[in-house]
Formats: C-alpha cells, sequence, structure tokens
C-alpha cells in the first residue's frame, strides 16, 4: 500500500538498487517508523558504555560529585536533600546530577559504586556512599582542621 507511494516519491533520488533496501528497512506512517531491521542488543551495550563514560567524567571533572534525586535547588527525597544541605553548610563546591531525568544514569552510577540506593557521594574519584556517610567524612573533617589551627 505505502509502497507504491514511496517508490514514486523516491524515483529520480536514489538508484534503483536502493529502493528495496530502503522501503525494507523502514517506512514511516504517520509519524511513526515501522522497522524491520532485527532488534541489535549490541546496540544497547555501547549506549551503557557511552553512559558509564559520562558519570566518570563526571566524577573526574568535580572535587565532590552527588547522584542525586533531584536538583540541589530542589532536592526530591530526604537524603538528598541531607546531603545538599552538608554540602552547603561546610561550604564545599560540588557538581550533581539529576537521576531521576535519566535512568540510565542511575544504572551506571549505581555499577560504578556496587551501591544500591541515591544519594550517591564521590569525593575526589571516591566513592563515600551517601548522606550519612558524607555528614560524618565533613564532620571529621572539619574535627581534624579544629585541631591543626
Amino acid at each position: 500500500m505505502a509502497k507504491p507511494v514511496l517508490l514514486k516519491a523516491l524515483s529520480g533520488l536514489l538508484p534503483p538498487t536502493h529502493y528495496n533496501r530502503i522501503i525494507f528497512a523502514s517506512v514511516c506512517h504517520n509519524g511513526i517508523e515501522y522497522s524491520t531491521l532485527p532488534n541489535r542488543p549490541e546496540s544497547h551495550e555501547e549506549f551503557e558504555a557511552t553512559v558509564k563514560n559520562v558519570v566518570e567524567k563526571d566524577i573526574k571533572d568535580n572535587s565532590v560529585m552527588i547522584y542525586m534525586k533531584g536538583v540541589p535547588d530542589i532536592p526530591r527525597c530526604g537524603f538528598s536533600s541531607l546531603a545538599v544541605r552538608v554540602l552547603k553548610l561546610y561550604d564545599v563546591p560540588f557538581g550533581a546530577r539529576n537521576i531521576l531525568e535519566n535512568p540510565e544514569i542511575k544504572n551506571a552510577v549505581k555499577s560504578v559504586s556496587n551501591w544500591p540506593t541515591f544519594p550517591q557521594i564521590f569525593i575526589k574519584g571516591e566513592f563515600i556512599g551517601g548522606s550519612g556517610e558524607l555528614k560524618e567524612k565533613l564532620k571529621d573533617v572539619a574535627v581534624t582542621a579544629k585541631k591543626e589551627e
């Protein structure tokens, strides 16, 4: 049904040898693309590796990186809110990424840290844990700094 219309539309645009390949590869009808190409599971692995690279770059580029539910100005869970408040209390500059916007990022972070819950906090490239661990770590740093004064 769509084949004659598509052939007519493509007439003169491509050499005849390409007609069948295009028609049978994918057809767009009412804005929806239908494809006869087989699934390529390996393409999902390639995408995951790219997302994992984003996570690794975040961790490398930020002294403190937090993967949280929500954004620093509007956290979407109590633990993420606590982590942000603690970082701001100690005037610690940090990078943040909202895991609710992208489930692939969430899964990639879990694969890097081997930790199931969020927020997940990295300091100088090292995973330290969640908001409770962050609170203890910064408290220890503050106590050590006071002792050195």
